[in-house]
């Protein structure tokens, strides 16, 4: 997928160091799903998982790249089953503040509404995770509700923690 200013592709083994640079980095992992990176060994096999799941068509994911050198800024990706794709993102702390993450989101948005049957499209995060709150309500994603005790995120608690569940859902013809 390419955009204005950013090209998202499929990530291969050759990703790992790029990977390492924002996935060792704690502020950037705070939030997510996967404890911080502590060596490359972290990265190589996440790409590993993501080729299995691309394979597999249950998960896509792609790494952000700058569309003018190449540069690698982080990943997206889309988990497909259950009642409708849940989408997730990770963007390189230097890279934060530019409308980066919202314009990868938007054309990876477009590419899973496209999808046949897909009538449901949903992200959660941490109460205390703001950018991402921002992100999905500029993806026109409506805050349905506090998730309570939904998600032990790694890097900052094994007690799961509260979370906010946005979701876009696709208007039923029959109500106009």
């Amino acid at each position: 997928m390419v955009t204005d200013r950013l090209v998202l592709r499929r990530p291969t083994k050759n990703d790992a160091a790029a990977v390492f640079a924002y996935a060792s980095d704690p502020e950037v992992t705070r939030y997510l799903a996967f404890p911080t990176h502590q060596s490359i060994a972290a990265a190589e096999t996440f790409l590993a998982a993501c080729a299995d799941w691309w394979e597999s068509g249950r998960e896509f994911c792609w790494l952000i790249t700058l569309k003018d050198s190449g540069d690698v800024i982080g990943s997206i990706g889309c988990r497909f089953g259950g009642h409708g794709p849940d989408i997730g993102y990770v963007l390189a702390k230097g890279h934060w503040g530019r409308g980066y993450m919202t314009e990868a989101a938007q054309a990876m948005v477009a590419w899973v509404k496209s999808r046949p049957n897909v009538h449901r499209i949903w992200a959660f995060c941490d109460l205390e995770n703001t950018a991402s709150t921002r992100v999905m309500e500029k993806l026109g994603m409506t805050r349905e509700g506090v998730l309570r005790k939904w998600f032990p995120s790694p890097n900052l608690s094994p007690v799961p923690r509260d979370c906010f569940v946005y979701a876009w859902v696709r208007p039923d013809p029959a109500r106009g």
